[in-house]
């Protein structure tokens, strides 16, 4: 089921989300629903608090551009993208690894606003699954930059606190307009 995408202003997006301690099957359910809506939507990362559910899960699927990173370990082996998406992840633990690069990022929860964004270029992530197992990952480029992404909105940082202080002063009217309901 496609659920909604709340919008930037609602208070979710800003609350520190819950940590996931019981998998049952409305878990299971709710992430059937992220993933039918993430890619419904045309997004490569979903959180559950941008569908009004204040917990530590996200979905992120990258899959479409396997040319969006150089490396990806699972386990310290070398693992094809594909081999996790799309990736179903609870209770994320980040440790970054590479120099800041940066790039253009958008949110489904914040319509028609990009910007650049500096995040480090890859990262070790210990990435809790449905099942009970836990992933290991290493990674760079479009992958890390979602897991980064999505994490960042678990903890209710969205994209635009992390743009330089001139872009925020130029998205500045936009995001009130967009905060307003508008």
């Amino acid at each position: 089921m496609i659920l909604e995408i709340v919008q930037y202003g609602h208070p979710v997006l800003r609350e520190r989300c819950k940590t996931v301690d019981k998998v049952d099957d409305d878990l299971r359910k709710l992430v059937a629903d992220m993933l039918e809506t993430m890619y419904d939507a045309s997004g490569v990362g979903l959180a559950a608090p941008q569908i009004g559910v204040a917990l530590r899960l996200a979905v992120v699927d990258v899959s479409h551009d396997p040319e969006c990173i150089t490396f990806l370990k699972v386990g310290g082996e070398d693992a094809p993208l594909e081999s996790i998406m799309p990736l179903v992840f609870i209770n994320p633990e980040l440790e970054f690894t590479g120099p800041k690069e940066r790039d253009m990022e958008g949110c489904l929860s914040i319509h028609d606003v990009r910007a650049e964004v500096s995040r480090p270029s890859s990262l070790k992530a210990t990435l809790p699954q449905l099942d009970g197992s836990v992933l290991e990952i290493e990674t760079d480029g479009l992958l890390a930059r979602a897991i980064q992404h999505e994490t960042d909105h678990l903890n209710g940082v969205l994209f635009i606190d992390r743009v330089s202080p001139a872009t925020k002063l130029s998205l500045k009217r936009k995001l009130r307009r967009l905060a307003a309901g508008g």
